[in-house]
Parts: structure tokens; sequence; C-alpha cells
């Protein structure tokens, strides 16, 4: 009998790639004015989680990353580098602004030009790639879904060089900003009481806040200020709408759930959602406390029903107060602009809604449009979706005058006025716009915003949700439009030069350490390709199983964007479980692309692993 302690399981080999220095012309945040670099961070697991404010993916991600964070805060040290996708993003303020908003509590680089972005070869946001403590780049995630995943390779890393002696404990650099007092604190949306007081959605303290008819004056607040999902605690509120008992429907957007308030008794309960996020493969209807959500970021009263804006996954769902169910009413949950029959149609994070007569307007961020759903079909029963202002993801600016050639830079908020037009809260622009159907002509109602969110009409002024100013404006509505200089924009990110062709589509996936696939109900993963425009591909389109396809491109197009969602279950690698630990990793890419003689021929995205 030999009694010696067995060998220990030796730790997995893993590509040694050495991490680029962390550079950004907007300089550090949450370090108390210090600058980091990684030199210093030697001995430290560091996640850099490469993120946009306006992308809710990256918000999700951010939410993921609390409980890492805190559990293992004397190891790991998350850095977000800040990588915009939209002009307003690269303003440094802009900057400041969302670390508060979304509460992050890290450091944070500003990279307003892209330079670390690409110096990691990034490709979507977001995207998280951990560097071990001797400096090595060991994994990279793209999407969301990957928390777990690196919970458990941060223990290894912990474990193997604690054993090396290359693993450094300690406080890390995080330095808090002092807080400021304002009675608002990043508003996110706002809705006018029969009583003529203002309710508003205070996202960042988590808190509905109502003021008398002043939009000044505080009467009450609701909740506790704590970020939680109990009866009296919200986790960064967004939108609002009035019932017609009276009651409020609250979209309680990190929760992932629906709230209904009732202003006589100030009782606040659960309609909709288990405060669990949505993912695919996850019901899309049914008993709407038992189904998941995600992201609701605005609600409207139409047609009978709580329409949903569920900017989580490009949809919009509607919840049936009478028979306390809910399902997806538009939307693929693929991400981009493609209308038709409402649920053939894609969106891209609906973040504001309105009704009006028989059209429910849509601020449809991501794609810098607006957009609406009408009746369509016999009796009026089925949905079609359409767009009125916008041509897509990387289109964005500010141009008034007819509708097909104008242009927004993520909208936020949408209300009908009492002549059949439509305001806008042009967020990034910090414009309020306006659309008129008689007409088709988009015109500026006002400028010198900052990051309006909502609008509310109250008699004859519309009251103008100022959120980075934390307060609410009135206006008296203009009959004249204020004349704008008209400003283009294209996303800054480089095109990826490929070969005309076939070009091979390679998206990496690695299961986990103890995780493997998951086939159990048949094939676990999906790969959806499309391309803008259509004509770009002319073989390799559509939905398939295998994680790599071979796209023929068009000759005759020359540039345009590769459309790539994939995702991966993975489970607990354990033939002892009956019930093994399962979980889902997604992202959605949009790849602009140039084709060019000399282009590469493969096309790697990574969505977990590192490419060989």
């Amino acid at each position: 009998m030999n009694d010696a302690a067995p060998a220990p399981t030796p730790a997995p080999r893993r590509a040694r790639l050495r991490a680029p220095e962390l550079v950004g012309k907007g300089g550090w945040l949450n370090t108390g004015g210090k600058d980091l670099n990684l030199a210093e961070l030697r001995g430290r697991i560091v996640i850099l989680d490469f993120w946009t404010f306006c992308c809710i993916n990256c918000l999700h991600v951010l939410d993921e990353l609390r409980e890492l964070e805190e559990k293992h805060r004397d190891t790991v040290v998350i850095i977000g580098v800040h990588s915009p996708k939209f002009v307003h993003e690269a303003e440094h303020a802009a900057v400041v602004d969302a670390v508060e908003r979304y509460e992050v509590h890290h450091p944070v680089l500003d990279d307003p030009e892209l330079a670390t972005w690409k110096q990691y070869a990034v490709r979507a946001w977001p995207t998280l790639v951990v560097i071990d403590p001797e400096g090595y780049i060991v994994a990279q995630h793209a999407g969301e879904g990957h928390a777990h995943a690196i919970a458990r390779l941060v223990e290894e890393l912990e474990a193997e060089h604690e054993a090396k002696g290359t693993l450094r404990r300690g406080d890390g650099p995080y330095v808090a900003p002092e807080p400021v007092a304002t009675d608002l604190r990043f508003p996110g949306k706002a809705l006018l009481l029969p009583s003529g007081n203002l309710l508003v959605s205070d996202s960042t303290r988590h808190q509905l806040v109502e003021l008398g008819p002043d939009g000044e004056s505080v009467v009450r607040r609701v909740g506790s200020g704590e970020r939680g999902f109990g009866p009296d605690a919200f986790s960064e509120p967004q939108g609002l709408a009035l019932l017609p008992d009276g009651t409020v429907v609250v979209a309680d957007t990190v929760n992932h759930a629906l709230r209904r308030f009732d202003p006589a008794t100030g009782a606040v309960e659960t309609v909709a959602g288990t405060g669990r996020q949505w993912w695919q493969g996850s019901p899309t209807s049914g008993p709407a406390l038992e189904v998941d959500l995600s992201s609701p970021w605005d609600v409207a009263w139409w047609r009978g029903r709580v329409w949903i804006a569920m900017a989580g996954v490009h949809q919009l769902w509607t919840w049936d107060p009478e028979t306390g169910t809910v399902a997806v009413s538009a939307g693929t949950t693929s991400e981009g602009l493609h209308d038709g029959p409402a649920l053939e149609a894609w969106l891209a994070q609906p973040s504001g809604l309105a009704a009006a007569g028989e059209r429910l307007w849509i601020a449809d961020s991501e794609n810098s449009a607006l957009r609406y759903v009408e009746p369509e079909g016999e009796g009026g029963e089925g949905y079609a979706v359409r767009t009125a202002v916008g041509t897509g993801l990387f289109d964005f600016g500010h141009r008034d005058g007819d509708a097909a050639q104008a242009l927004l830079q993520h909208p936020l908020g949408v209300t009908a006025l009492p002549d059949g037009s439509v305001a806008v809260c042009d967020t990034y622009n910090h414009a309020l716009r306006r659309f008129d159907p008689a007409t088709g002509q988009v015109s500026t109602l006002a400028t010198d915003l900052r990051e309006p969110s909502d609008a509310v009409l109250a008699g004859e002024d519309i009251v103008v949700v100022e959120s980075a100013r934390h307060r609410l404006t009135r206006l008296r509505l203009p009959e004249e439009a204020v004349r704008v200089d008209a400003v283009a924009h294209r996303t800054q990110r480089a095109a990826t030069e490929v070969a005309p062709g076939t070009l091979r589509l390679d998206v990496v996936f690695q299961a986990p350490t103890g995780q493997k696939l998951d086939t159990r109900y048949g094939p676990s993963t999906r790969l959806l390709v499309s391309s803008t425009p259509p004509e770009l591909l002319v073989g390799g389109e559509g939905t398939g199983t295998d994680l790599f396809r071979e796209l023929a491109l068009n000759p005759e197009v020359t540039e345009g964007v590769l459309h790539v969602s994939a995702m991966a279950a993975s489970c607990d690698d354990d033939p002892a479980n009956e019930y093994p630990a399962c979980h889902v990793h997604q992202q959605d890419w949009g790849v602009p692309v140039t084709v060019t003689p000399d282009g590469a021929t493969r096309l790697p995205l990574v969505l977990a692993g590192m490419d060989a």
C-alpha cells in the first residue's frame, strides 16, 4: 500500500501570447488620477472588458462580472476598455457619465481612437480578455454568458500561480469617485400622472421619484434606493406606462422584469419576469411570472396590451394583464434593420415606445432609427414593422430633411404629438427631433439638451428628461425648426479586408474546463449568417449547427457587413450527475468587410478560447 499523496493534476497547457500595453487617448477613470500599466499589475489576474456604453450586451456583462469582481477582489483586477461605436461615445465627459450611470466599480481606460481595441484584434462588443499574472493572454471571450467560465479559469490561475509564487494578493487600483448630490441621478423615463404630477424612473438610484407639476419638487420616492428585487427595490428601472386602471407598469430593466406600481397605495408587485435573463432556447411565451425577460427598456399601452421594448434581445414582447401571459410580438433576436411581418422583422435594441392611434412608434436605438408597428392582414390581427427614418447599424449623424436621407444618433425616446407628428429624443445628438408622417420630413426642435432619453406632453409644453443633466427640462413646443448643419457618420471600426471568392468563417469555441458541449437533445451549437447588402453573399447565408461555414462572396460587391450570430451550450462533464449545470454562450457580430484581392481568406471570430 502506498500512502503517498497522489500527484497533483497538471494545469492545462495554454497558449503564450504577451499582452499588449493599455493605451487610450482619453486616459484613466476610477484610479484617483493615476495612469495604469500592465507591468505594475504583474502578479494579478487581469480581465479586460472591451465595452461601449450604448451596447446592451456590454451592460449585461457588467452585471455578470459583479459577483466575480467581489469574490476575487484580492487577486483579480477588472479593467474596462471603453471602445466607442458612436461619435458621442468618444467624448470623454460622456464616458465619465456612463461609468457612474452604470455603477462601474473598477478602473476604466477611455480609448476613443480604438488603439487598444486594435492591438488586441477585438471584433465585437463586448469582448473579455484574460491576462495571467505573468502578463500573458490566456483566454478571450466575445458576447455574454461567460462569467462561469472565467470564474473557473480564475480559480485555476490562482492555484497555478500561487504554487509558482507568481500570484500577488492585495487591494486593487480602483478609487471610487466622490458622490454628487442631486435630486435625480441619470433619470431614464417620465410619465404624467392623472394628478398632474410627474413620475420619473431615477435609474442610477434604483428608484421611482414623483415630482410636482413643476418637475422639480420631490413629492415622494418609491424604492429603497439599493439595487434589489424585493417589494421595495428596483434595479436600474427605465420605462413607465399608465394602465387604464390607474396603476403604472415599470420596466425594471436590470431585474429583467415588469413591476406594477399603484400610486394610490404605493404598493409595488412583480407582474412579469422571473428576475433571470432570457437566453436562446428559453420559452418565449406563457405565464408572465414563469417566463424570463431580457432588459425591458420601455413599455406602452397599445391595443389592449402592454408592449415591451425588449432591448436585450432586439424584440418587442407583449404582456396581457387579463390573461397574465407574455409573448413575443415582433423581432427574431437578430440585430439589424429589416422590415416586414412583425415576427420576421429585425430590430436593434429598441429603447423607446409611443402609442398613437394605429401606430406604435419605436426608437430603435442601435439602428439610429425611428420605426413603427402597425396592424396588417385580414381583420388587423397581424402586425408589420416599418421604418420611417434610418438605414441600419453603421450609419448615423444629424441630418434634417427628407426622411429617406435624414440621420439620427442612438435615439432612446419617442413621443406622439397632438398634430400626428412624432418627437424623437435623439440622445447622442443631444437634440429633440421631429418626424412628420404627412410630409415625410425630419426637423430639429431643440438642441443643447444633454442625452435626452424621454419626453412627455404637459399641456402646451413638452417635458424632456435630460438624463446626463439629472433633471427634467420644460420646453414650449416650437412652431419653427432649429437650423442645424448636417453631419453624417459611419462607425469608425476599420473594415476587415477579405479576398473575393470563398471565405472560411470559423467561430472559435472551447468549452470551459470541466465542461463539454451539451448534445443530449441534439446539436448544441447554432450559427446564423447574413449580410448587408444581401447581394454581398451568393452562398453560405442562413442557419446551421456547425460553428464554421464556407461563404461565397459576390465579386461585384466591394464592401458590406457580415452579420454573424453564434450560440453554444456547454454542461458539466460528469456522467454521474443526472442534472448537470449548463450554460449558454452567445454573441452577435456585425463585421464590416472590404473585398480586395489581397484580403484574407479566413475570418476567425472568437466566441470563447483562443484562435490557434
